[in-house]
Order: C-alpha cells, then structure tokens, then sequence
C-alpha cells in the first residue's frame, strides 16, 4: 500500500487519493473484514466475504445491491507484485478507494443491475471453473510447476472453445476493460482508476508505458477478450466516468433485458439457464425456455417453459402460480386477438363480454397469428384497477394450424395475457420464491498449512510490526536481520522494513548501512527481487526526504 500510494498519487484518477482519505484505509495496515464492512458503509455500501472467485452472475448481483465481495485471502509474498486470485489488497487498494466517488459508485450499482441480467451460456461456467482454479493453484504455494501448467492449459482450451459469445462473456468484458482495468483521461494523457492496476505495483507502473497500447473506450470493448494470467498489451481509456455509463446503457439497449421479442426469448432458449420473460401485461414468466413459436413473417407468437416455472408480477410471484404448480412447464400465445384494435390486456370488462369472454361460459379466443384457444373460463386474473394478467381454462385445447400446443386431458389452462414480450432477462423473477438457481463452484480455495519455520518467519514479521507500532526496542531489530541473513536468507520484504525502520529512526546508522548492503548483494543474488528491492530502498530514501 505504501507503494501503490507513492507512485498511484501521481498516476491514479484524482479520486482514489481523496478516496483513501473518505473509506479510511491506512497504508501502514492491512485493511480487516470487519473495518472494511464498517467504512464501505459511510458511503452507502457494504462488504461481504467470498471464497474466492464467485459466479460472474453472482458477483454482478452482489453490486447491483452496492455490496462489494471481498475474497477472504491475502496474497502471497511471492506474488506481491500481481495475483491472479482476488485478495483483499485488491479489494482495498483497489476498488474501495474509487467507489467513494458518487458518480462513480453510481456506474458500478448500474452495471451490477444490468449485469445480473445477462444471460450466461454452459461454455460461460466452463471458463469460470477454470479461472478459479487457475487462481487456486497460481497462489497455492505447494502446487507443483505441473499443476499449475495443466491449469492454464485448461482455460486455454475452454477459451478456444467457447462457441458464440454471450452476453455475459460481452458484459464480462466490459467489466474487465473499464472497473479492472480502465483507464481515464485521453490515450495520450490518462489516469489509472481500474482495481486490477491500482492494486498491482508492477502493472499500474508498467501500463502506463508506450509499449501498452491506448484505445479510446466505445462498446468495442464488449467484444475484446482478455488472459487474466499476463499482463494486459493494450488498455482502453475513457473520457469520463460518465462516459462509462453512456457505453453501458449503449450495450444494454443491445440485450435481451431492453430488446425482448423473438430475439429475447431465442437468447434464453439458447443459455439453456432459468430465465425470465416479461409480457407487455407486466406478467413475468420464469422457467427455462424451450420453445419460441413464429408466424411466417417470423413474430413471435408463442413462448414455451420446460420443467418448473413461476408466474409473477412486480418481481412479485403470484400466489398459486409458483414452481410446484407449474412443474411441468408453461406455454402461452403472445399477440391480439383477431378483431380488435386493442390489446388483450387492455380490454374493459365490457369489452371482453362483448367478445363473449365471460366467466363460466365456454369461448373460443383466436388470435391475430392464427392461435387458437377453446374451453371454459374459469376466472381472469387481473391487476387491481388494471391490465389482464392471466385467463384460467377448464377443457381447454391449443391449437396452431395442425399443431397441438395445449390438450384438454392436461389439466387446467393458464393462459398469459399480452400483446408483445417487452423483456427477458436472466433469473427468476422473485428469486426468494423461485429459490437461486446459480451453480455452486465444486472446487474450494486451498488453506495453507504453515510450517513450523514458516511460522517462526512470521512471528518475526510480528515482532518487527510491534517495535514499528510502538516505537521502542529499535535495538532488537538488527539481532532479527542476522537471524534472516543465516536462517532466513531469501526473505527480502522484512530486511527491506527493518531497513527502513532504522533508517527513519536515526539511531544505528552503522546497522542501517550494513543491512542496506546486505539488500544490495541480494539484488545480484536473487535478481527476481532486484525490482521489488529497488523499488523498497527508493520508497525509504523519499520518506527521509519527505520527513526532512
């Protein structure tokens, strides 16, 4: 974090400075669960602990409900510079800071919305199983160069192989281009606000260099993928956080949530998942789809559920019309009747009389496409004071020219009522009723089993933070870099703190030269530590100038 804030003052967007200061996240302390849950709420939101990586699905519904998922981890020092796997580092010194900003926050709850709408498809859990496990692996210390070899040879392949891409996959990316890895500004002078840079040391210095292309942000980005496991070649730059919002209402309007139709009922017949699709009565239909019927000008006149199914109005199931009832699916014309000039839904009372709609009274309904419904009204189902929801049959048959879509001997015909699909989305509509319907991931993070002298290298990371916190005992320092150097002799991050430690005190100027060329030979001896070592000795030198 002392890092990040050295160098993101200067690059980052000027929110996540003044975001620092509004969520209360230190520098010198790793940021708690607990404190996390209590500072998001000043500004409006909340945090709640993960597993991991969660279903995308999830993760986008979490933010619709401004709550921000936190994966109960913390990285490895090895990997202090980037990981794959969410931590909490990431969570803080990444997308903590940025949500204080209002119109900011406000992007993220809207693109939560709308993402959690998305409709997923089988490949799109495929790739998600195998980022998760390549994120277990990759921060598993005891995985073998194997394991994790074979783990990115599996996303590899899954990623080759993921068929037409689907809105999520589409909204995925979106995310991934502007709240992970966004950048703001023009391509020629951008700030860093995207989570992914702002809590990785080596990438947050490394895109702003020439070799990263930068791209200004449009929908484009919806079609370009991403490798999690490498460092991004190229970057998109947004004008404003405003514009973040344009280009995402933009893709909205693209998806089955605003489109419905043909178009919205083929894409969750083509997920294959539980979703929903809203008629223009306001009725909701939630199931998995099966069928979508057309007429010869190719409209959509008839929709078909396969296996459980709730009806419901307002996200609100309707009593009687739940999943136990329609367990063996749901099927139902959409459309006019033929004869009248205005739609089903909105027709009086008088008006359905008039067409001989009355309850107890057999009537035959045949619709503008050719539908034609015959049996016994039982009752309508209506709003109060309002539109027509559903119209309850008894002997009732369904037919469409030769085709036979409902039979008398099935049972009692509920039949919905309106004149177009105006929506369909992913999930149910009243979810508590319907109960989730997510996947859970198989396959948990692996919790590390230290050994003894790993624990003792801890206990003295512990011991150094107390003499920082407490400023006493600075004399002990020196006695824990000799048992590094003969115990310890490839752990740089705590010499690197017990140097600056002495140095900022001024006390033992002969042990901080000495524990400083120590560093300095570690650098030509463990040259995967040279930047890392480099960049701690430069963070010390600046403090001592900043304090003089």
């Amino acid at each position: 974090m002392r890092q990040n804030y050295s160098y993101l003052s200067r690059v980052a967007h000027g929110s996540y400075v003044e975001g620092l200061q509004k969520t209360g996240i230190g520098i010198n302390q790793i940021a708690q669960m607990y404190g996390m849950n209590r500072i998001l709420k000043d500004i409006g939101w909340a945090a709640v602990a993960v597993d991991g990586f969660i279903p995308p699905s999830a993760f986008m519904e979490f933010q619709a409900y401004k709550i921000l998922v936190i994966a109960a981890d913390i990285r490895q020092l090895e990997h202090i510079e980037y990981t794959p796997a969410p931590d909490i580092i990431h969570e803080a010194a990444g997308h903590a800071p940025i949500i204080a900003d209002p119109e900011y926050s406000e992007y993220l709850r809207l693109f939560g919305e709308i993402g959690s709408k998305a409709f997923s498809s089988a490949q799109d859990y495929d790739l998600y199983e195998a980022v998760r496990h390549l994120s277990i692996i990759k921060e598993f210390p005891n995985a073998t160069a194997e394991e994790i070899a074979e783990a990115e040879r599996r996303l590899e392949e899954v990623s080759a192989n993921m068929g037409e891409i689907s809105e999520m996959s589409r909204i995925r990316n979106l995310h991934w281009w502007t709240v992970e890895y966004g950048l703001i500004g023009t391509p020629e002078d951008c700030k860093i606000y995207g989570a992914g840079l702002l809590s990785s040391i080596g990438e947050s210095v490394n895109c702003m260099k020439p070799e990263v292309k930068k791209i200004p942000y449009s929908i484009t980005a919806a079609n370009t993928s991403f490798d999690i496991t490498k460092e991004q070649p190229q970057l998109f730059v947004a004008q404003s956080f405003k514009h973040l919002t344009e280009v995402l209402d933009e893709f909205a309007n693209s998806m089955a949530l605003r489109r419905g139709g043909l178009y919205g009922v083929e894409t969750a017949i083509q997920s294959g998942n539980v979703g929903t699709a809203v008629y223009s009565s306001g009725l909701q239909v939630s199931g998995v789809f099966d069928q979508a019927i057309t007429d010869d000008d190719n409209n959509l006149i008839y929709i078909h559920t396969t296996g459980p199914t709730q009806l419901a109005y307002k996200n609100k199931e309707l009593s009687g019309h739940g999943k136990v009832y329609h367990a063996e699916g749901f099927g139902s014309p959409v459309g006019k009747l033929k004869g009248t000039d205005k739609p089903l839904e909105h027709l009086t009372e008088l008006e359905l009389v008039m067409l001989g709609i009355v309850n107890g009274l057999p009537c035959r309904l045949e619709f503008e496409s050719g539908i034609l419904v015959e049996g016994v009204l039982r009752e309508k189902e209506q709003v109060s004071g309002g539109n027509s929801l559903i119209f309850v049959f008894d002997d009732c048959t369904v037919t469409y020219g030769d085709m036979l879509l409902y039979d008398p001997d099935w049972g009692t015909y509920d039949m919905a009522v309106g004149n177009t699909i105006v929506s369909v989305f992913s999930g149910a509509a009243d979810v508590e009723a319907y109960k989730p319907t997510s996947r859970v991931p198989h396959e948990l993070t692996k919790k590390i089993v230290y050994t003894p002298e790993q624990l003792r290298l801890q206990k003295l990371y512990g011991t150094v933070r107390e003499i920082r916190d407490s400023k006493r005992d600075y004399n002990t320092l020196h006695a824990i870099f000799k048992t590094l150097q003969t115990d310890f002799n490839s752990d740089w991050l705590l010499c690197v703190e017990i140097y600056e430690i002495l140095k900022d005190s001024n006390l033992y100027p002969n042990q901080t030269a000495e524990i400083r060329a120590y560093l300095e030979d570690m650098k030509t001896r463990k040259p995967e530590y040279k930047k890392l070592i480099e960049d701690g000795i430069r963070l010390t030198d600046e403090l001592e100038l900043t304090h003089s």
